[in-house]
């Protein structure tokens, strides 16, 4: 099966597993029946899904339920999900050793083993797996919920790596959970839309051998990944989205290219991502 686990060396980092994957399949069967039961699923677009070549999911981020809700059609075609998530939900007790058994990829920002967490998803997508990545780093902060401004750090997995971007949006799951809350809101049960795109070009912008990604070229593909997503989200709802993306920094709108250059600017920030802003350089294997 396209995206099932192989055994890789013991050095190598955040290895998936023949078990991790066995444990994978049995939370998978518990947890889909419980979202199944709890939601009405209408997903579109699925036949982008790759089952036979690595690929990276961008989507939009609205609810801490959405990692479900993108994962399970990824899933329900045949590939492992793997998600670049915070380091501190590893910390968690019985999470946490769930995550590491089925190699989701811990993020340490700011640590010294930063690039594990880039040779990890390289080598999800190297196996023919798929990696889920949210270019917003966290929780839009947009107060209609639209997709705000991306950090670079996906545009950087995904021009080192050069696998199929496919983005996808959803829409419907926040009304069950709304951002931040504490206890969902099962009645009346909730109808949760996601829709697929086709994969993003961004041939134009890969880098050629010996070349440094350029943070202009990061930043053209964070806003072509935005763009698409934001595109996708129109459709489900059913509207346009506001002019210009919301910046957190700035706590308004903005035009994204506006955006970044502010962030050029600035004294660097934290990172969404631990290889954020560095030069390219590829891991060893």
């Amino acid at each position: 099966m396209a995206g099932a686990a192989r055994e890789h060396a013991a050095d190598e980092p955040f290895a998936p597993s023949r078990s991790g994957d066995l444990l994978f399949h049995g939370v998978a069967v518990v947890v889909k029946s419980l979202y199944s039961a709890v939601l009405s699923k209408r997903w579109r677009g699925t036949e982008h899904l790759r089952r036979r070549e690595g690929y990276i999911v961008v989507a939009n981020h609205v609810t801490e339920v959405d990692p479900v809700t993108v994962a399970y059609p990824v899933y329900n075609r045949g590939t492992i999900p793997r998600f670049l998530a915070k380091e501190g939900l590893f910390r968690v007790p019985v999470l946490g050793w769930v995550l590491r058994r089925t190699s989701q990829i811990p993020v340490p920002r700011g640590s010294m083993d930063a690039r594990k967490s880039l040779a990890a998803a390289r080598a999800v997508v190297d196996a023919g797996g798929a990696v889920i990545i949210y270019p917003e780093g966290t929780l839009t902060r947009d107060p209609e919920l639209w997709p705000m401004m991306g950090r670079t750090g996906a545009a950087r997995l995904a021009l080192e790596t050069g696998a199929p971007v496919i983005p996808v949006a959803h829409w419907g799951d926040q009304e069950f959970l709304p951002p931040k809350a504490t206890r969902p809101r099962l009645f009346p049960r909730k109808r949760v839309e996601v829709l697929v795109g086709t994969p993003i070009d961004f041939s134009d912008l890969l880098p050629g051998e010996g070349e440094h990604l350029s943070r202009r070229a990061l930043d053209e593909v964070t806003e072509r990944m935005m763009r698409e997503i934001t595109a996708l989200l129109e459709q489900l709802r059913g509207e346009q989205a506001p002019a210009g993306r919301w910046d957190p920094r700035a706590g308004a709108r903005v035009e994204p290219q506006r955006g970044a250059e502010a962030r050029r600017r600035l004294r660097p920030r934290r990172p969404a991502f631990p290889w954020e802003g560095r030069r390219a350089t590829p891991p060893t294997t």
